[in-house]
């Protein structure tokens, strides 16, 4: 293939003269890019397919998350897998809406609950992994149901497939870890004109994620602590673990590289909660990087205050809490025994789901609303 690569490069640039030599070859460069990023997510995040019922179910295809599998590829007994719908009361609304601001725009969903739509309590940004949906996210998590138990409004951003053709949130990309561009500017201005319609402060407003969405969450708690107050990190990675696709599979793999030369975050220092998740059979992200987003949050120094072993749905989990501390937040730390790149405690209707083990999104809100008045 490479060979293939090549010899075309080399053609194009016997025929052309130099001015449209370096605009051939930059659409070269560019095509080849989007296909590296294609094809380097789809081996390490395409999900294992569930069992399936002996009766009443129909067979059906699970997409890599690099990119859904065209009918060409699909096996002849099988078809795409629908995206699901969460299952929302009828009073509830569950409303497309679309974003845009200076540093671009983004589609989202927003389920207002039928207990308080017009005035919730509190708001929670929920990101998606690579290859998911909103409404594939909303059924999985089951994020849904717990807003109207709290009267909470939830917000389901969407990665457009132009900026990254996975569906991934380009969390490693040195454009979008920082404050005021890219993807953190876009979903932090989202939030606010939210914030502002709900008369909502920022003690009452959250981010939650998976996978890339966690490590993009990860990065919205570092930069924009003034619009978030506590943030959720499903099977993420730390800000600037990565800076490019190459050092993203390597952090994937293995482990995200040294933080020392992260930047500090810039605008209003506040403290932020964090709230982090991930199964130490992670064969996706590696469970090192739980570990580092921990440090990179209190510190490589700090003992946690509390340590359990528990077990809840046959599944063993280990729970560390870290004490909010020079200037830093509370930070819990939950390791599933066994568990995989999934949402844990998930419905399987949504991908990237685990229904085993404690119930990732409950024990987020929990986290939450402890510090809400």
């Amino acid at each position: 293939m490479s060979r293939i690569i090549a010899a075309g490069i080399r053609r194009t640039t016997r025929l052309l003269g130099p001015r449209a030599q370096a605009k051939s070859v930059r659409r070269v460069q560019k095509a080849m890019v989007s296909a590296m990023i294609s094809a380097a997510f789809a081996p390490l995040t395409a999900p294992k397919p569930k069992p399936l019922k002996a009766r009443n179910v129909v067979q059906r295809a699970t997409p890599s998350v690099a990119k859904r599998r065209t009918p060409k590829d699909l096996p002849v007994d099988t078809a795409p897998r629908p995206v699901p719908m969460p299952d929302n009361p009828k009073t509830a609304q569950y409303l497309s809406r679309r974003h845009s601001c200076s540093a671009g725009t983004r589609s989202f969903k927003l389920y207002l609950p039928a207990t308080r739509g017009d005035q919730p309590t509190g708001l929670i940004v929920m990101l998606h992994g690579c290859n998911q949906t909103p409404d594939d996210f909303a059924a999985g998590t089951h994020m849904n149901a717990l807003a109207e138990k709290y009267s909470l409004a939830i917000a389901y951003p969407a990665q457009a497939l132009r900026d990254n053709p996975a569906g991934c949130w380009n969390w490693f990309k040195p454009g979008d870890q920082a404050r005021g561009a890219g993807e953190p500017a876009i979903l932090a201005s989202l939030t606010r004109k939210l914030m502002r319609e709900f008369g909502l402060t920022r003690d009452a407003v959250f981010v939650a994620g998976l996978s890339a969405g966690g490590a993009m969450a990860a990065i919205l708690a570092d930069v924009y602590g003034d619009v978030f107050s506590a943030a959720g990190v499903h099977s993420g990675l730390a800000r600037g673990s990565a800076s490019n696709v190459v050092s993203a599979m390597s952090a994937m793999r293995s482990g995200g590289r040294s933080l020392r030369h992260v930047p500090a975050a810039t605008g209003p220092r506040h403290a932020v909660r964090r709230i982090v998740f991930h199964g130490d059979s992670d064969s996706t992200v590696h469970p090192s990087n739980a570990a580092q987003i921990v440090e990179a949050a209190v510190g490589k120094a700090v003992v946690p205050v509390r340590m359990d072993n528990r077990s809840l749905r046959e599944r063993g989990y280990a729970r560390h809490d870290f004490a909010a501390a020079d200037g830093n937040g509370a930070l819990e730390l939950w390791m599933i025994d066994g568990g995989g790149h999934a949402w844990s405690g998930g419905r399987a209707v949504g991908s990237y789901t685990e229904r085993s083990g404690p119930d990732a999104s409950a024990q987020m809100v929990r986290f939450f609303l402890q510090e809400v008045c």
